[in-house]
């Protein structure tokens, strides 16, 4: 689920006709002091992260001034929480409470529809309000198809003893919750407190709410940069990453830093899984050894070799990783050699200075293996190749001991240099990059291998016996061209090396020029 602020969520209750308290978020001192003078009374200043508890951490404080506004703001800007470095404070009213309540709207996995949980006590984490006060938590499930209406809404709080004008607020309020919910795929949202003022009028003094991962292309006003379930604001790398997955439907991609800063004196390793149990399994395995992670990377659902090449550079960006780990299911479905194509293509690139360890059990395993060795042998330091029958832990062993052989030299990061090909090359675009093709250097090859290593059969030979495209480069960009690497692969090492393969990653090259540059 990708998460929303505070801030953010309480725009769209705003939109919705939801009374929340008058006010605006700060990203600096001066900012607060502004906000504080327009509202004109006394505020709360309160960080915006995504968990709760944030009083006990001095996240919430109270100010009667502009100037104590920006005093407060001041020494909380800046903040550490977690994962969290805080940029931005919401400041608001402060209201005069009479009373509170608990609302959120959740999927009921079970029931597969949504259900709406109601306190008539707030202010605490629904887990403890259903530890102390168990007889005050309603839970009213609504049918998709008739929705929340209003009455309904209203029955069901009459069970909870409310009535009069209290009764007709929350009702709308509830109701109108559930039409946020709908609009904007929300998997759960949720108002603690709901509160009554001593004015008798009902606000959402506090609001968070999470969007449906697979629904977030259909709200790009939403601003959200990584659909994912984090913690934490995406990193940079995590954002670049994203970017892969969200434009390539073709197998899955995830990757997800989990070291704030990788020590050279640490045993991490970047770790490149395929399948969630299997993955697991491996982590379990390399953990065992006493590695650390320096990411959890995820590459399976038959991706095309050009995905798990990305995700090779991606994991490589990360400095000072000593080895490189890929395991994941024994028994995988895909076509192995894909990724071991991917895996080459990018090891090669890097002139990989770090040991690693890959097992491909699955599809066409003894395949990949045989890529993995023949094409990374001259490499400076060892590729191993594994499949079903190795077990990840004994995969785990080998690493550690090519680590040591290697002295546990740490990786070093290297700036990206974009192709330089001669501008008369043959070229057509693939779904997500492009195949150049010097044809000065094809006259020089006798075998025209290219051709049979081309499985998608979208090359053939021209009068001149040079490869082109035998489709149109509308079908080639559409994805008849399945980027599976083989052509490149095969000319670089039994050719001329006349075939490039250009797969861009937007972002990464200014990503490994400014971490050179502040290291």
């Amino acid at each position: 689920m990708a998460r929303l602020y505070e801030y953010q969520s309480k725009i769209l209750l705003k939109e919705e006709g939801i009374r929340i308290p008058e006010g605006d978020v700060a990203s600096s001192p001066e900012e607060a002091s502004k906000i504080a003078q327009v509202i004109g009374k006394p505020v709360v200043l309160k960080i915006q992260v995504w968990s709760t508890g944030r009083a006990q951490l001095g996240g919430i404080q109270f100010a009667k001034t502009p100037q104590e506004a920006e005093e407060k703001a001041r020494l909380m800007l800046g903040m550490k929480i977690g994962n969290f470095i805080i940029d931005k404070i919401l400041i608001e009213e402060k209201l005069a409470i009479k009373d509170e309540y608990f609302a959120g709207i959740i999927i009921d996995d079970t029931k597969k529809a949504p259900l709406l949980v109601f306190s008539t006590a707030g202010g605490t984490g629904i887990e403890e309000i259903a530890r102390l006060y168990p007889e005050k938590i309603y839970r009213i499930p609504i049918d998709v198809l008739t929705g929340l209406r209003e009455y309904h809404m209203r029955n069901y709080l009459r069970k909870a003893g409310l009535s009069g004008k209290l009764l007709v607020q929350i009702s709308d309020t509830l109701t109108k919750l559930y039409e946020v919910c709908r609009k904007y795929d929300a998997r759960s949202i949720e108002i603690n407190p709901l509160v009554l003022t001593e004015d008798n009028l009902i606000y959402a003094a506090d609001c968070h709410m999470s969007i449906d991962d697979y629904a977030v292309f259909r709200h790009p006003e939403l601003g959200i940069e990584v659909a994912r379930e984090f913690n934490r604001p995406p990193t940079e790398l995590e954002k670049i990453a994203y970017q892969v997955e969200e434009k390539d439907y073709r197998g899955t991609f995830y990757f997800f830093q989990m070291a704030d800063e990788v020590s050279e004196q640490e045993k991490y390793i970047g770790f490149h899984g395929a399948g969630g149990g299997g993955s697991m399994m491996s982590m379990d395995a390399v953990l065992n050894k006493g590695f650390k992670l320096a990411n959890y990377c995820d590459t399976s659902g038959n991706p095309p070799a050009s995905k798990v090449y990305r995700a090779a550079k991606i994991i490589l960006s990360q400095p000072n990783i000593k080895g490189y780990f890929a395991s994941g299911s024994g028994v995988a479905s895909q076509e192995q050699y894909h990724s071991a194509r991917g895996i080459v293509k990018a090891f090669l690139e890097e002139k990989l200075t770090i040991p690693a360890v890959i097992r491909l059990g699955g599809n066409f395993e003894e395949l990949a293996k045989e890529i993995l060795a023949t094409y990374l042998k001259k490499l400076p330091v060892k590729v191993e190749g594994y499949g079903r029958d190795d077990s990840p832990e004994f995969c785990a062993q080998r690493l550690e001991e090519l680590m040591k052989d290697n002295r546990f030299l740490s990786h070093k990061m290297s700036p990206l240099i974009e192709p330089d090909y001669p501008k008369e090359s043959h070229c057509f675009e693939t779904f997500t990059g492009k195949v150049f093709i010097d044809h000065q250097k094809c006259v020089q090859c006798k075998t025209k291998g290219c051709i049979e290593a081309c499985s998608a059969k979208i090359l053939k030979l021209d009068k001149k016996e040079r490869p082109v495209l035998s489709i149109s480069p509308e079908e080639a960009k559409k994805g008849k061209c399945t980027e599976c690497l083989a052509c490149e692969i095969y000319c670089k090492f039994h050719a001329h090396d006349a075939i490039y393969i250009y797969l861009p990653i937007p972002g990464l090259k200014e990503y490994r020029e400014k971490y050179n540059l502040d290291s």
